[in-house]
């Protein structure tokens, strides 16, 4: 270009010859009567014919790959690079840079490397959601981890929620969705999705779904009507697709340091609304994100209320009163052992439920290998093996009330103080915890510490004896003993 530029000036400004421009600048006047004649100020150079000594024999079966590959789905459409290892399976010997310039100018010619274009979409308030999850990198409690990310997001307001989970199953899908409107205070008429498994269990063609029932479910009692997306375009719910992007760039870079999911989610919480708040919306510029939502909130389907959103599993009962659900083991009722139970699953606790009733409830786990134990399921079998109290897996690290916990130590010396001990813990059973730690604390008071001392002490408040005498006041006494005289009634009669 520079060279261009200095023949056009040396020509024309300073009247010098074609001979002279070429001798100062030493290029061809071939180059400096181009230059003069074409009256351009840039030229490219383009190869008519391109050689391949290499590639050429094998171009047909470059192209035919090329032109199979245009029409597959975008997740099964082979890369160049798997194109070059192919060919060179078939005997090619030439290098990758031929096969990626000659793919770049087949795409031109058959119109493939035009930018695909999109329609703006637009909704009306209250008339859409759409949902989906991202996974991120953050520290929880000095350990690095992969979160799964839940990401709701109002397609009218464009109003943001994100919510971080262990796990990306069907009740933390539950949970997000049932924060998310909580917050939201209602909930759209449509929710627009990906085909993800937790939600649809077979794709048809077109739009017909069948979708998975407790997924239905959770739609029915927020009467949301669910659409999927079709499979590989994502545009569809470009909205959400976007608002991953956003968070990642902007909630977690740099990476996020928490001690737990709570703290991590609250702050979440806090960021999302803050932004909301901060930031203009993307069509009403005069107005932030928040305010949109706010005069969007009226037009929600005002909130149902929790969903019941657990997920159930069939499992059976142990001898040692255990249930495994998800590598991890959790305690049951003495009770239901030898009978099958229906786990349900939360995002964050396990309910085991027989017949209707529950025998076991626990803060979920979601690691691998942990067992997790409430002594009070142990009781009734200490009854016959009072000896376990002692070295029993349940009762390590147990932590009772102040009273029963004094009770318990005095009695470690007696030589059928595991035996005492189990006698008090079984009332707990049927008395409660507050009374007996009532009876052990009056026990203590006067001195002594037997079994036997304390259960007295709950059977006498259990039946209080007599019910005091009481005392007639001086002021509501008679004085005058009253007379039993039939007569009174004949004088009545007469006088009618």
């Amino acid at each position: 270009m520079e060279t261009i530029g200095r023949i056009r000036r040396e020509h024309f400004l300073k009247g010098k010859t074609i001979r002279q421009i070429a001798r100062d600048l030493r290029v061809s006047r071939n180059t400096v009567r181009k230059v003069l004649r074409s009256g351009g100020t840039a030229f490219v150079y383009e190869r008519e014919i391109q050689p391949r000594p290499k590639l050429g024999r094998w171009t047909a079966e470059l192209e035919e790959l090329l032109a199979g590959n245009v029409g597959k789905p975008a997740r099964e459409r082979l890369t160049l690079i798997r194109m070059f290892e192919e060919l060179r399976g078939r005997g090619y010997e030439g290098g990758y840079d031929a096969v990626r310039r000659y793919a770049r100018r087949w795409g031109k010619a058959h119109g493939h490397s035009i930018a695909i274009a999109y329609v703006p979409l637009n909704f009306a308030a209250g008339e859409a959601y759409q949902f989906d999850w991202s996974h991120e990198f953050v520290v929880l409690n000095g350990v690095t981890a992969l979160v799964k990310v839940a990401h709701v997001r109002l397609c009218h307001s464009r109003m943001l929620f994100v919510r971080a989970y262990p796990r990306e199953t069907q009740e933390m899908v539950f949970d997000a969705h049932d924060r998310a409107f909580a917050l939201f205070k209602g909930a759209c008429r449509r929710g627009i999705y990906d085909n993800m498994k937790t939600a649809v269990e077979a794709v048809f063609s077109g739009k017909d779904r069948l979708y998975n029932r407790r997924f239905l479910q959770m739609c029915s009692h927020y009467l949301v009507d669910p659409v999927a997306c079709t499979p590989g375009s994502g545009w569809e719910k470009g909205q959400v697709e976007n608002q991953i992007g956003l968070v990642r760039e902007r909630f977690f870079t740099p990476r996020l340091r928490f001690k737990s999911y709570d703290e991590l989610n609250a702050w979440l919480l806090d960021k999302c609304i803050a932004y909301a708040k901060a930031h203009a919306h993307p069509e009403l510029a005069e107005q932030t994100i928040w305010e949109v939502f706010e005069a969007e909130r009226p037009q929600l389907v005002p909130y149902a209320g929790r969903f019941d959103g657990f997920h159930a599993v069939p499992a059976s009962v142990s001898k040692t009163c255990l249930v495994r659900f998800d590598n991890n083991k959790y305690s049951v009722a003495a009770s239901a052992v030898g009978r099958p139970v229906e786990v349900h699953a939360y995002s964050d606790r396990i309910v085991i439920h027989q017949d209707g009733r529950i025998v076991g409830e626990h803060a979920r786990c979601f690691g691998r290998g942990e067992t997790v134990y409430d002594p009070w399921h142990y009781v009734p079998v200490l009854a016959r093996k009072p000896g376990a109290l002692r070295n029993g897996a349940p009762f390590k690290g147990w932590v009772l009330p102040a009273a029963i916990e004094g009770v318990r130590r005095r009695l470690a010396g007696v030589d059928d103080g595991n035996r005492q001990m189990v006698d008090i813990l079984a009332a707990v059973l049927s008395d409660g915890l507050p009374a007996v730690e009532a009876a052990c604390a009056e026990a203590l008071g006067q001195g002594v510490h037997s079994a036997d001392v304390v259960l007295n002490i709950l059977a006498r408040r259990r039946d209080p004896g007599p019910a005091a005498i009481i005392l007639t006041p001086t002021t509501l006494s008679l004085r005058h003993a009253p007379a039993a005289d039939c007569a009174r009634y004949d004088s009545l009669r007469r006088l009618t």
